[in-house]
Protein backbone atom coordinates (compact mmCIF):
# COMPACT_ATOMS: atom_id res chain seq x y z
CA UNK A 1 0.00 0.00 0.00
CA UNK A 2 1.55 3.34 -0.66
CA UNK A 3 1.26 6.27 1.23
CA UNK A 4 2.11 9.15 -1.34
CA UNK A 5 0.13 11.94 -0.88
CA UNK A 6 1.46 12.75 -4.62
CA UNK A 7 -1.21 10.45 -6.05
CA UNK A 8 -3.94 11.93 -8.54
CA UNK A 9 -7.65 11.05 -7.75
CA UNK A 10 -10.25 13.32 -10.12
CA UNK A 11 -13.06 11.52 -8.60
CA UNK A 12 -12.16 13.60 -5.61
CA UNK A 13 -12.51 16.94 -7.69
CA UNK A 14 -16.19 15.54 -8.66
CA UNK A 15 -18.84 17.54 -7.30
CA UNK A 16 -19.61 16.57 -3.75
CA UNK A 17 -22.87 17.65 -3.18
CA UNK A 18 -25.33 14.56 -2.63
CA UNK A 19 -27.54 13.71 0.31
CA UNK A 20 -27.93 16.77 3.15
CA UNK A 21 -25.03 18.76 1.53
CA UNK A 22 -27.52 19.35 -1.38
CA UNK A 23 -29.29 21.46 1.24
CA UNK A 24 -26.78 22.58 3.26
CA UNK A 25 -23.31 22.19 1.22
CA UNK A 26 -20.97 23.90 -0.47
CA UNK A 27 -18.71 22.63 -2.96
CA UNK A 28 -15.73 24.99 -4.79
CA UNK A 29 -12.92 24.31 -7.51
CA UNK A 30 -10.08 27.14 -7.02
CA UNK A 31 -7.24 28.62 -9.11
CA UNK A 32 -4.55 30.54 -9.13
CA UNK A 33 -1.86 31.66 -11.45
CA UNK A 34 0.90 34.44 -11.91
CA UNK A 35 0.40 36.22 -15.59
CA UNK A 36 2.42 38.82 -17.41
CA UNK A 37 1.10 42.31 -19.31
CA UNK A 38 2.43 43.27 -22.72
CA UNK A 39 5.05 44.97 -20.91
CA UNK A 40 6.35 42.22 -18.74
CA UNK A 41 4.81 43.06 -15.69
CA UNK A 42 3.96 40.09 -13.45
CA UNK A 43 -0.03 39.84 -12.34
CA UNK A 44 -1.30 37.50 -9.70
CA UNK A 45 -4.63 36.44 -10.64
CA UNK A 46 -7.37 34.06 -8.99
CA UNK A 47 -10.47 32.02 -10.55
CA UNK A 48 -12.89 29.98 -8.73
CA UNK A 49 -16.40 27.85 -9.26
CA UNK A 50 -18.50 27.63 -6.05
CA UNK A 51 -21.77 25.85 -6.02
CA UNK A 52 -24.36 26.18 -3.32
CA UNK A 53 -27.39 24.10 -1.87
CA UNK A 54 -28.82 22.98 -5.42
CA UNK A 55 -31.73 20.99 -3.76
CA UNK A 56 -32.69 24.84 -2.67
CA UNK A 57 -33.03 26.24 -6.33
CA UNK A 58 -35.25 29.26 -7.42
CA UNK A 59 -35.88 30.62 -10.36
CA UNK A 60 -33.31 33.23 -9.78
CA UNK A 61 -29.81 33.07 -7.63
CA UNK A 62 -30.92 33.25 -4.16
CA UNK A 63 -28.82 34.95 -2.14
CA UNK A 64 -28.16 34.69 1.67
CA UNK A 65 -27.20 38.21 2.20
CA UNK A 66 -30.06 40.04 0.87
CA UNK A 67 -31.61 41.61 3.84
CA UNK A 68 -34.86 40.01 3.03
CA UNK A 69 -33.40 36.43 2.76
CA UNK A 70 -31.38 37.31 6.36
CA UNK A 71 -34.53 38.31 7.81
CA UNK A 72 -36.35 35.45 6.84
CA UNK A 73 -33.45 32.46 7.22
CA UNK A 74 -33.74 32.04 3.97
CA UNK A 75 -30.16 29.91 2.83
CA UNK A 76 -27.67 30.84 -0.33
CA UNK A 77 -28.55 28.81 -3.92
CA UNK A 78 -26.80 29.23 -6.44
CA UNK A 79 -23.27 29.19 -8.73
CA UNK A 80 -20.93 31.75 -8.60
CA UNK A 81 -18.12 32.49 -10.61
CA UNK A 82 -15.87 34.60 -8.08
CA UNK A 83 -12.64 35.86 -10.34
CA UNK A 84 -9.79 38.36 -9.51
CA UNK A 85 -6.79 39.60 -8.80
CA UNK A 86 -4.06 40.45 -6.23
CA UNK A 87 -1.96 43.34 -5.77
CA UNK A 88 -2.34 47.39 -5.27
CA UNK A 89 -5.53 47.13 -7.62
CA UNK A 90 -7.02 44.39 -6.01
CA UNK A 91 -10.61 43.27 -6.94
CA UNK A 92 -12.72 40.28 -6.45
CA UNK A 93 -15.58 40.09 -8.48
CA UNK A 94 -19.02 37.80 -8.49
CA UNK A 95 -21.21 36.22 -11.10
CA UNK A 96 -24.33 34.29 -9.82
CA UNK A 97 -26.23 31.93 -11.80
CA UNK A 98 -29.90 30.42 -10.61
CA UNK A 99 -28.79 26.52 -10.87
CA UNK A 100 -31.78 25.97 -14.05
CA UNK A 101 -29.07 28.03 -16.16
CA UNK A 102 -26.32 25.20 -14.97
CA UNK A 103 -25.85 22.76 -16.41
CA UNK A 104 -22.93 20.08 -14.20
CA UNK A 105 -21.12 16.94 -14.82
CA UNK A 106 -20.88 15.82 -11.19
CA UNK A 107 -19.56 12.64 -11.52
CA UNK A 108 -15.55 12.68 -12.69
CA UNK A 109 -14.21 14.27 -15.26
CA UNK A 110 -16.42 17.28 -13.59
CA UNK A 111 -17.42 19.85 -15.74
CA UNK A 112 -19.51 22.97 -15.22
CA UNK A 113 -20.91 25.22 -17.98
CA UNK A 114 -23.25 28.62 -17.39
CA UNK A 115 -23.46 30.98 -20.34
CA UNK A 116 -19.52 31.53 -21.28
CA UNK A 117 -18.34 30.24 -17.99
CA UNK A 118 -16.59 26.46 -18.12
CA UNK A 119 -15.03 24.85 -15.82
CA UNK A 120 -13.45 21.24 -16.00
CA UNK A 121 -10.24 19.25 -15.13
CA UNK A 122 -8.45 20.72 -18.48
CA UNK A 123 -9.94 24.14 -18.99
CA UNK A 124 -11.29 27.04 -17.21
CA UNK A 125 -13.14 30.18 -18.92
CA UNK A 126 -15.84 33.07 -18.93
CA UNK A 127 -16.17 36.72 -18.18
CA UNK A 128 -17.76 38.80 -15.40
CA UNK A 129 -18.78 42.30 -15.63
CA UNK A 130 -20.08 44.73 -12.78
CA UNK A 131 -20.20 48.24 -12.94
CA UNK A 132 -19.40 50.81 -9.54
CA UNK A 133 -23.26 51.69 -9.78
CA UNK A 134 -24.16 48.07 -9.82
CA UNK A 135 -21.59 47.23 -6.87
CA UNK A 136 -22.96 49.76 -4.95
CA UNK A 137 -26.45 48.61 -5.43
CA UNK A 138 -25.70 44.84 -4.37
CA UNK A 139 -23.99 44.04 -1.06
CA UNK A 140 -25.17 40.89 -0.84
CA UNK A 141 -23.29 40.52 -4.04
CA UNK A 142 -20.33 40.86 -1.33
CA UNK A 143 -18.12 42.06 -4.97
CA UNK A 144 -16.39 45.41 -5.86
CA UNK A 145 -16.73 46.49 -9.46
CA UNK A 146 -14.82 45.93 -12.77
CA UNK A 147 -14.26 43.46 -16.21
CA UNK A 148 -12.58 40.28 -16.47
CA UNK A 149 -12.66 37.26 -18.84
CA UNK A 150 -10.00 34.37 -19.16
CA UNK A 151 -9.61 31.01 -21.63
CA UNK A 152 -7.03 29.17 -19.95
CA UNK A 153 -5.67 25.33 -20.33
CA UNK A 154 -4.77 23.54 -17.25
CA UNK A 155 -2.43 20.97 -16.77
CA UNK A 156 -2.83 19.75 -12.90
CA UNK A 157 0.70 18.31 -12.74
CA UNK A 158 2.12 17.26 -9.11
CA UNK A 159 -1.29 16.45 -6.39
CA UNK A 160 -1.86 16.82 -2.50
CA UNK A 161 -4.02 13.80 -1.89
CA UNK A 162 -5.06 14.36 2.05
CA UNK A 163 -5.52 10.39 1.97
CA UNK A 164 -8.05 9.07 4.21
CA UNK A 165 -9.45 12.01 5.48
CA UNK A 166 -11.41 13.09 2.50
CA UNK A 167 -11.91 9.03 1.33
CA UNK A 168 -15.44 7.70 0.44
CA UNK A 169 -16.23 6.24 3.68
CA UNK A 170 -16.03 9.41 5.47
CA UNK A 171 -17.59 11.51 2.63
CA UNK A 172 -19.98 9.61 2.53
CA UNK A 173 -20.18 9.90 6.90
CA UNK A 174 -19.56 13.70 6.40
CA UNK A 175 -17.69 13.31 9.14
CA UNK A 176 -15.79 16.42 8.26
CA UNK A 177 -17.54 20.09 7.94
CA UNK A 178 -15.04 21.06 5.75
CA UNK A 179 -12.93 18.77 3.26
CA UNK A 180 -10.17 19.58 1.11
CA UNK A 181 -8.22 18.22 -2.27
CA UNK A 182 -5.57 19.22 -4.16
CA UNK A 183 -5.59 17.58 -7.63
CA UNK A 184 -3.24 20.44 -8.95
CA UNK A 185 -0.68 22.02 -6.07
CA UNK A 186 1.54 22.46 -8.81
CA UNK A 187 -0.29 23.41 -11.95
CA UNK A 188 0.85 24.56 -15.68
CA UNK A 189 -1.50 27.32 -17.04
CA UNK A 190 -1.78 28.70 -20.77
CA UNK A 191 -4.07 31.29 -22.36
CA UNK A 192 -5.07 34.82 -21.60
CA UNK A 193 -6.41 37.03 -19.44
CA UNK A 194 -8.12 39.88 -19.61
CA UNK A 195 -8.65 42.53 -16.70
CA UNK A 196 -10.46 46.13 -17.33
CA UNK A 197 -9.15 46.36 -20.57
CA UNK A 198 -5.88 45.00 -20.45
CA UNK A 199 -4.72 42.18 -21.87
CA UNK A 200 -2.18 39.33 -19.69
CA UNK A 201 -0.38 36.37 -21.05
CA UNK A 202 -0.26 32.75 -19.01
CA UNK A 203 2.48 30.39 -19.64
CA UNK A 204 3.09 27.05 -17.84
CA UNK A 205 6.54 28.47 -17.06
CA UNK A 206 5.82 31.73 -15.39
CA UNK A 207 2.68 31.00 -13.83
CA UNK A 208 3.11 29.17 -10.74
CA UNK A 209 -0.25 27.68 -11.16
CA UNK A 210 -2.12 26.24 -8.28
CA UNK A 211 -5.68 24.31 -8.28
CA UNK A 212 -7.60 22.98 -5.71
CA UNK A 213 -11.30 22.20 -3.90
CA UNK A 214 -12.57 22.50 -0.65
CA UNK A 215 -16.28 21.21 0.08
CA UNK A 216 -18.81 20.63 2.96
CA UNK A 217 -21.47 21.84 4.97
CA UNK A 218 -19.33 24.93 7.09
CA UNK A 219 -16.01 26.77 6.90
CA UNK A 220 -13.47 26.34 9.15
CA UNK A 221 -11.97 28.98 11.62
CA UNK A 222 -8.63 29.29 12.00
CA UNK A 223 -8.36 29.22 8.14
CA UNK A 224 -4.36 28.99 6.89
CA UNK A 225 -3.41 28.07 2.87
CA UNK A 226 -0.17 29.01 2.75
CA UNK A 227 1.41 27.63 -0.84
CA UNK A 228 4.03 28.25 -3.74
CA UNK A 229 5.75 26.47 -6.80
CA UNK A 230 8.04 29.28 -7.34
CA UNK A 231 11.19 28.11 -5.24
CA UNK A 232 14.79 28.89 -5.19
CA UNK A 233 17.18 26.96 -3.28
CA UNK A 234 19.84 28.93 -1.09
CA UNK A 235 22.20 25.68 -1.25
CA UNK A 236 22.17 25.92 -4.82
CA UNK A 237 20.92 29.14 -5.96
CA UNK A 238 18.61 27.64 -8.44
CA UNK A 239 15.19 27.42 -8.90
CA UNK A 240 13.82 23.99 -8.06
CA UNK A 241 11.57 23.21 -11.04
CA UNK A 242 10.10 20.01 -9.51
CA UNK A 243 9.09 21.31 -6.12
CA UNK A 244 6.25 22.29 -3.90
CA UNK A 245 4.66 23.20 -0.96
CA UNK A 246 0.89 22.93 0.15
CA UNK A 247 -0.04 23.79 3.82
CA UNK A 248 -4.19 23.99 5.00
CA UNK A 249 -6.55 23.67 7.44
CA UNK A 250 -7.07 25.37 10.84
CA UNK A 251 -9.74 23.48 12.90
CA UNK A 252 -11.17 20.28 11.78
CA UNK A 253 -14.68 19.87 12.71
CA UNK A 254 -15.44 15.78 13.25
CA UNK A 255 -19.25 16.03 14.29
CA UNK A 256 -19.69 19.42 15.16
CA UNK A 257 -16.49 18.64 17.66
CA UNK A 258 -13.50 20.97 16.73
CA UNK A 259 -10.32 19.14 17.06
CA UNK A 260 -7.43 21.57 18.34
CA UNK A 261 -5.66 23.63 15.58
CA UNK A 262 -4.22 21.09 12.94
CA UNK A 263 -3.31 21.79 9.75
CA UNK A 264 -2.30 19.60 6.99
CA UNK A 265 0.88 20.29 4.97
CA UNK A 266 3.30 18.85 2.79
CA UNK A 267 6.58 19.40 0.62
CA UNK A 268 7.31 17.93 -2.75
CA UNK A 269 10.95 18.52 -2.61
CA UNK A 270 12.33 17.63 -6.46
CA UNK A 271 10.68 14.29 -6.22
CA UNK A 272 11.23 13.46 -2.44
CA UNK A 273 7.82 13.47 -0.27
CA UNK A 274 7.52 15.26 3.51
CA UNK A 275 4.47 14.69 4.21
CA UNK A 276 2.77 16.17 8.17
CA UNK A 277 -0.54 15.36 7.51
CA UNK A 278 -2.09 14.72 11.09
CA UNK A 279 -4.48 12.03 9.91
CA UNK A 280 -1.63 9.64 8.93
CA UNK A 281 -0.82 8.46 12.65
CA UNK A 282 2.12 6.59 12.26
CA UNK A 283 3.92 10.03 11.06
CA UNK A 284 3.07 11.15 14.61
CA UNK A 285 2.53 14.68 13.38
CA UNK A 286 2.98 17.61 15.51
CA UNK A 287 2.12 21.40 14.36
CA UNK A 288 2.83 24.78 15.86
CA UNK A 289 1.41 27.71 13.74
CA UNK A 290 0.83 31.35 14.48
CA UNK A 291 -0.49 34.45 12.98
CA UNK A 292 0.03 37.93 13.59
CA UNK A 293 -0.22 41.42 11.45
CA UNK A 294 0.52 44.68 11.81
CA UNK A 295 -0.08 48.15 9.78
CA UNK A 296 1.60 47.16 6.44
CA UNK A 297 1.77 43.40 6.57
CA UNK A 298 0.71 39.80 7.75
CA UNK A 299 2.94 37.08 8.80
CA UNK A 300 2.82 33.20 9.53
CA UNK A 301 4.91 30.91 11.12
CA UNK A 302 4.31 27.03 10.71
CA UNK A 303 6.30 24.63 11.98
CA UNK A 304 5.54 21.45 11.57
CA UNK A 305 7.45 17.91 12.60
CA UNK A 306 7.14 14.02 12.03
CA UNK A 307 9.36 11.13 12.93
CA UNK A 308 11.21 11.69 9.97
CA UNK A 309 11.89 15.89 9.20
CA UNK A 310 10.73 18.96 9.62
CA UNK A 311 9.22 21.79 8.10
CA UNK A 312 9.58 25.45 8.71
CA UNK A 313 7.83 27.94 7.08
CA UNK A 314 8.27 31.47 7.58
CA UNK A 315 5.79 33.95 5.52
CA UNK A 316 4.91 37.32 5.18
CA UNK A 317 2.40 39.16 2.66
CA UNK A 318 1.78 43.11 2.23
CA UNK A 319 -1.57 43.92 3.30
CA UNK A 320 -1.91 46.59 0.16
CA UNK A 321 -1.50 43.28 -2.51
CA UNK A 322 -4.38 41.63 -0.34
CA UNK A 323 -7.81 41.39 -0.41
CA UNK A 324 -10.67 40.57 2.36
CA UNK A 325 -12.39 37.43 0.61
CA UNK A 326 -15.69 36.86 1.02
CA UNK A 327 -18.09 33.83 1.00
CA UNK A 328 -21.14 32.96 2.67
CA UNK A 329 -21.66 29.65 4.52
CA UNK A 330 -24.36 27.44 3.04
CA UNK A 331 -26.64 28.36 6.34
CA UNK A 332 -26.80 32.18 4.96
CA UNK A 333 -24.12 33.15 7.76
CA UNK A 334 -21.03 35.16 6.92
CA UNK A 335 -18.89 34.52 9.71
CA UNK A 336 -15.94 35.26 7.99
CA UNK A 337 -15.88 38.92 7.60
CA UNK A 338 -11.54 39.33 8.05
CA UNK A 339 -10.56 36.31 5.81
CA UNK A 340 -7.10 37.80 4.49
CA UNK A 341 -6.45 36.69 0.75
CA UNK A 342 -2.81 37.14 -1.21
CA UNK A 343 -1.28 35.54 -3.90
CA UNK A 344 2.30 37.22 -3.56
CA UNK A 345 3.55 35.91 -0.34
CA UNK A 346 7.05 35.23 0.29
CA UNK A 347 9.28 33.99 2.97
CA UNK A 348 11.56 30.91 3.86
CA UNK A 349 10.90 27.24 3.72
CA UNK A 350 13.36 25.70 5.88
CA UNK A 351 13.57 21.78 5.51
CA UNK A 352 15.42 19.43 7.95
CA UNK A 353 15.67 15.27 7.92
CA UNK A 354 16.20 13.53 11.73
CA UNK A 355 19.73 11.71 12.09
CA UNK A 356 21.34 10.35 14.68
CA UNK A 357 19.14 11.99 17.19
CA UNK A 358 19.59 15.72 15.78
CA UNK A 359 18.62 17.69 12.57
CA UNK A 360 20.33 18.04 9.64
CA UNK A 361 19.08 20.93 7.28
CA UNK A 362 18.08 19.43 3.66
CA UNK A 363 17.68 23.28 2.53
CA UNK A 364 16.56 26.50 3.40
CA UNK A 365 14.02 27.51 -0.06
CA UNK A 366 13.21 31.22 -0.71
CA UNK A 367 9.76 30.66 -2.02
CA UNK A 368 7.58 33.74 -3.64
CA UNK A 369 4.15 33.82 -5.55
CA UNK A 370 2.91 32.59 -2.57
CA UNK A 371 -0.68 31.80 -1.96
CA UNK A 372 -1.92 32.59 1.27
CA UNK A 373 -5.19 32.70 3.81
CA UNK A 374 -5.89 33.59 7.16
CA UNK A 375 -9.07 34.14 9.32
CA UNK A 376 -10.77 33.38 12.08
CA UNK A 377 -14.59 33.90 12.46
CA UNK A 378 -16.09 37.70 14.16
CA UNK A 379 -17.27 35.45 16.84
CA UNK A 380 -16.07 32.06 17.25
CA UNK A 381 -18.76 29.05 17.11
Amino acid sequence: MTHSFNKHDITRDACMLRGPLRRQGYDWWWHSLTARDENGAEKPFFIEFYVCNPDLAEDEPVLGQLPANAATGKKPSYLMIKAGCWGEDHCQLHRFFAWKDVNMHADAPFSIDAADCHASETRIAGSIKITAEEAAAHPEWMCDAGEMSWDLQVDKQIAFNVGYGASKPLRDMEAFAMYWHAEGMKSAFSGTIMLNGRKYTVTPDTCYGYADKNWGRDFTSPWVWLSSNHLVSKKTGKQLMNSVFDIGGGRPKIYFAPLDRRLLGVFYYEGKEFDFNFSKVWLDVRTKFSFREDEERVYWHVVQENVHAVMDTMIICEKKDMLLVNYEAPDGSKKHNRLWNGGNGFGVVKLYERKHGGLELIDEIEATHVGCEYGEYDIEQ
